[in-house]
């Protein structure tokens, strides 16, 4: 695995086959790998939110879950660079579960959508069954009840479909305690699976315009995320390339060097 930073955050370099055989080689061996998904709307609020830049920094799998961002590693000369959609990534673990007998937990989401994805998440994978399952509505005086819920239920993976920052200020809380080998948080792909939300179509995915197929659908919601995080990702970018500068360069590089050692 290529660990690289951009922007002074840590990226791993994994696609999507890469990403499942660590998960299975931390649900094999029981040891703990926490993922977390990059996206343009969570970069930019690294900048402002140093816990949150915090919770990503420490993650062991800091995965490619936007466009823009694979974009703009190529850019910068990376060449192809491979994204992992985080509902891409829910889903083949859970097809991997079903396929070896490991056993999920779900974190989130509203009750009804939790139990319709559930439920479609067995008819796509048959033989599934998951560890268990709590919905996303609860205090922090809950959360210990929680932790200890999820970690007597012997799940391999857990996914927290909790909006950012909450799921990866919890993952980051008490990754320690669960003791489940892979964790992740996943946002909105519970709500995606049960049916509430509608995935962009394929052409559509592979453009880049998922963004937009989900603005389209949540205008009032997503339109604020995308004009304010958005345009500042692209004039960042502007600024960097009109000064000459590189912002990527290889974290276990001891003299730094730049992205022309990846290649």
């Amino acid at each position: 695995m290529t660990r690289i930073a951009f922007l002074d955050v840590p990226v791993d370099l994994l696609d999507l086959e890469q990403t499942v055989a660590r998960a299975e080689a931390a649900m094999a061996s029981r040891t703990p790998i926490r993922h977390v998904a990059l996206n343009v709307a969570k970069l930019v609020k690294l900048g402002r939110d140093p816990l949150l830049a915090a919770d990503v920094r420490e993650s062991d799998i800091v995965g490619i879950d936007g466009m823009g961002i694979a974009w703009a590693l190529r850019l910068f000369g990376l060449g192809h660079v491979e994204r992992v959609p985080g509902v891409d990534l829910m889903e083949a673990l859970m097809a991997h579960c079903a396929r070896t007998g490991r056993r999920p937990y779900v974190l989130g989401a509203r009750q009804d959508a939790l139990e319709a994805a559930m439920a479609e998440a067995c008819r796509r994978y048959p033989g599934l069954e998951f560890a268990g399952a709590r919905n996303g509505y609860f205090t922090r005086d809950d959360e210990p009840g929680i932790v200890a819920a999820i970690r007597e239920s012997g799940a391999d993976c857990l996914f927290v479909a909790m909006p950012t920052p909450h799921k990866e200020r919890f993952l980051a809380s008490h990754a320690g305690q669960l003791g489940v080998p892979f964790v992740m948080g996943v946002g909105g792909s519970i709500d995606v699976m049960a049916g509430k939300v509608s995935r962009a179509p394929g052409w559509m995915q592979k453009a880049g315009l998922e963004w937009f197929h989900r603005l389209l659908q949540e205008p009032r919601k997503m339109a604020w995320r995308y004009v304010s995080t958005n345009s500042l990702f692209a004039l960042i970018l502007a600024g960097l390339v009109l000064r000459g500068r590189n912002p990527v360069r290889r974290l276990d590089d001891p003299e730094g060097e730049r992205h022309r050692e990846l290649t």
